[in-house]
């Protein structure tokens, strides 16, 4: 094999950070001068992440090649700074689609189809295509869900004989478990730990690496305690206790010697020392630990009930403020309850509209744009938030009453925001967006230009309706400019009000470039006026 391969297992429960394991390990090993990339295995049945649900399953992190993916996707590119394909994000209805259509071909050459071998072939095949249409050095797998569930026991087996054909010198099991402190008893408990490695070994597979999660740095008698019950050497167990931010855990690990032991498992010598590359990533994470002069922003949007609904909004907002010296603090403001307490805004130095769906809560965010408006308030609107400050300022810049977006009203005598075109005939709600990456062509003399200070920019976008070019006339006789288009003028991309202070708007989601120490043009400006 020219690839090594790290596998990532989960186990105790979800939520436990496998994703931040993943890319820390990742970072380390780019860091270390190898060429790697990381897959997340997701066991539903979905498709893809595009039709779930923000509030139960986080953010749908939107590729440049237009897919919808799992939030740890997101979490591989800020971590490596590299754009991460959506082929990079397997579920098992991807893996059941390819294998049924090959049946039905006949290509199984009349067998009976079986989860092994077909099934964990298609997995492997998935893995080992990427490994080798990139040419890597190191591929991290992460497979979603907690062992033990039957949705990952095929993706298990598959990983499983990956390392039975490939040998123990090119593959690593990485399993993050987790070593509670109860308060009433005050000590580090292991046996969630020992039953997630039994589990583990049960189906073939013993880790050659455990990540304890632990609040306080793992102890040695509970390092030692793991290592007894489950096999794996003290040495090889680390503690991945709680810190300030996700991005000083490569350090943590790094500290504990984590490189060295991949190192030494794979046989690789020669490597680059990874000591030599740190500055900038350490410069980078400490400018993410301002405390100094917070700026306060509140964030209106549908999903606020769980945080990793925005997550990328959230990183985006404070690498802007890491750019500047500034601490961002974010407030989490449901537009549905938020309709009659417009004066809340008064207390905060910027308001941001994230992306959404529907009906609900849409006039709380249009109240809060056009409080925005009146009171001069930095305003950033993405995709939906774009979408009704043009309702907003329909309403009471244009005198357009009742002015609305036909995905909220469908009958509005002022459809300020329509269905696309090539979304009339549109049956399947997964993966028929407006996905990916688009070629935006900004105007010169406006502030997008001074912002992005280029003519043509590429961003990533994920919406069903758009603003309706009917209406450009009146807007800009009233005093808002749409400073940017693509696909010829016939899609509008930004709106600003050159008389405000800073209200802007993108149909696109800038969150989605933005990176720690490379922040996103529109956030960072967003971000500065605020200061």
């Amino acid at each position: 094999m020219q690839t090594r391969f790290i596998f990532v297992t989960g186990g105790v429960m979800s939520g436990l950070g496998k994703g931040v394991v993943s890319s820390s390990i990742s970072k380390l090993l780019q860091l270390s001068n190898q060429k790697v990339s990381c897959i997340k295995i997701d066991p539903y049945l979905n498709f893809d992440a595009g039709t779930m649900n923000p509030i139960a399953h986080g953010e749908v992190f939107v590729t440049e090649d237009g897919g919808e993916c799992d939030m740890d996707i997101g979490n591989y590119e800020r971590f490596l700074n590299q754009d991460i394909p959506k082929s990079h994000n397997i579920t098992t209805a991807q893996i059941y689609s390819n294998v049924i259509n090959a049946e039905r071909k006949g290509e199984y050459l009349g067998a009976c189809v079986q989860i092994i071998p077909h099934v964990t072939d298609e997995i492997k095949k998935r893995i080992m295509t990427i490994a080798e249409d990139e040419n890597l050095d190191v591929l991290i797998v992460e497979c979603g869900g907690t062992v033990g569930d039957i949705e990952s026991l095929p993706f298990l087996e598959a990983l499983r004989q990956i390392k039975l054909e490939g040998g123990s010198e090119n593959v690593i099991f990485v399993h993050v478990t987790l070593a509670p402190s109860l308060d009433v008893v005050g000590e580090q408990k292991t046996k969630p730990t020992q039953h997630s490695v039994q589990e583990l070994r049960r189906i073939g597979i013993q880790p050659d690496i455990l990540c304890v999660r632990c609040t306080q740095p793992l102890l040695e008698k509970t390092r030692k305690k793991i290592s007894l019950f489950t096999n794996v050497s003290s040495d090889d167990v680390f503690s991945c206790h709680d810190v300030e931010s996700i991005f000083m855990i490569p350090h943590v690990l790094y500290e504990q010697k984590l490189v060295e032991k991949i190192f030494s498992k794979f046989a690789k010598v020669g490597y680059m020392n990874t000591s030599e590359n740190w500055s900038e990533w350490n410069s980078i994470v400490n400018s993410l630990h301002q405390s100094k002069d917070p700026i306060k922003i509140a964030m209106v949007g549908k999903y606020v009930t769980l945080a990793d609904s925005y997550v990328s909004v959230n990183q985006a907002l404070k690498h802007a403020g890491a750019s500047i010296g500034r601490q961002v603090n974010i407030d989490w403001i449901d537009s549905e309850t938020f309709n009659g307490n417009l004066e809340k805004l008064s207390n905060f130095d910027g308001v941001i509209v994230p992306g959404g769906f529907g009906t609900r809560g849409s006039e709380g965010i249009i109240n809060a744009a056009n409080f925005a408006l009146k009171n001069n308030l930095p305003y950033l609107g993405i995709c939906f938030g774009f979408q009704l400050a043009a309702v907003a300022y329909a309403r009471s810049k244009c005198n357009l009453e009742n002015a609305n977006s036909a995905e909220i009203s469908p009958d509005t005598s002022y459809p300020i925001i329509d269905l696309l075109p090539d979304q009339n005939n549109e049956n399947d709600m997964g993966g028929s967006l407006r996905l990916g990456a688009n070629k935006i062509d900004i105007s010169k003399n406006s502030i997008a230009h001074k912002i992005y200070d280029s003519e043509t920019i590429f961003r990533r976008h994920r919406h069903r309706y758009e603003f309706n070019t009917k209406f450009r006339t009146e807007f800009e006789k009233n005093g808002m400019i749409f400073s940017a288009e693509s696909d010829g003028g016939r899609r509008m991309e930004i709106l600003e009000v050159p008389s405000h202070k800073f209200f802007f708007g993108v149909q696109f989601h800038p969150e989605f470039n933005s990176r720690p120490g490379f922040p996103e043009a529109a956030f960072k400006t967003f971000v500065n006026a605020s200061a």
